[in-house]
């Protein structure tokens, strides 16, 4: 009876988050036919903006999955570039196409069905044209372009994270609603996506990391419970972060500026 109490709690505390985004978001009974898709204008204007850009975004995932996690992306224009190009995994290709990966030019900052996207992280200037190169040749390399799973990856976050660790530059810490950021596939070592630490994960299903830009980090069954020191913050499942300081997302310049 005692471990019987035990498990329940445990659940509990693990659905409490994702619960409370359920009962005061709108992440149910979404038509995503009728879903907004329109620009949110965070991106610099490709038409004004000669230098090269580097931004990664997240937003909450469609329908029911917006309660438990979010939705991420990469969006890069080389200098001089009319538009940008967009990096990002979607399931559903798999309907139709062998690979899960999408590389397109498109709105760099679209909403992702009804969902205002967040910046994660920006580069900007000189050297970034190299880094662009880098974020290209990896998600060209990623390892689960013929799988997708929601839960626990690998997902649009497991590829997020992958081209983060291979371009440490970005110094990417990844929301802990990226649910499959963690995910290693037969790996259980590996260095944390921000590059500044590591972390040790079973199948994105338990694991650890510790890091300076995300800090320390638990994840039990995909879901992630932390402390982030830099900005005073808790890290809790579905909710995401809740910081006594606001997190600020600064504009990194290229190494060679």
């Amino acid at each position: 009876m005692r471990f019987f109490k035990r498990t329940v709690l445990a659940l509990a505390a693990l659905l409490a988050g994702p619960g409370l985004m359920a009962m005061g978001g709108d992440v149910l009974g979404v038509d995503w036919r009728t879903a907004s898709r329109q620009p949110a204008h965070i991106a610099p204007d490709p038409a004004t903006t000669q230098e090269a850009v580097v931004q990664v975004y997240a937003a909450r995932a469609f329908s029911w999955r917006g309660a438990f996690g979010v939705h991420t992306w990469i969006s890069v224009k080389p200098t001089g570039a009319p538009s940008y190009t967009v990096y990002q995994v979607i399931g559903w290709r798999l309907h139709w196409d062998a690979s899960v990966l999408a590389i397109h030019n498109g709105v760099p900052d679209r909403y992702w069905y009804g969902k205002r996207p967040e910046l994660l992280a920006e580069l900007r200037g000189a050297g970034v044209d190299d880094v662009i190169a880098r974020i290209d040749a990896a998600a060209r390399r990623y390892p689960f372009r013929g799988e997708y799973t929601i839960f626990p990856g690998p997902n649009s976050n497991t590829f997020t994270a992958w081209v983060a660790r291979q371009v440490p530059e970005l110094k990417l810490d990844l929301p802990p609603t990226a649910i499959g950021k963690d995910y290693l596939g037969d790996k259980l070592f590996s260095r944390a996506p921000s590059g500044t630490g590591y972390q040790f994960s079973v199948k994105g299903l338990f694991g650890f990391l510790a890091a300076v830009e995300e800090g320390l980090e638990i994840n039990f069954l995909g879901l992630t419970f932390g402390i982030d020191p830099k900005s005073l913050a808790v890290k809790l499942p579905g909710i995401g972060r809740i910081g006594l300081l606001p997190q600020v997302i600064p504009v990194k310049q290229g190494a060679g500026s």
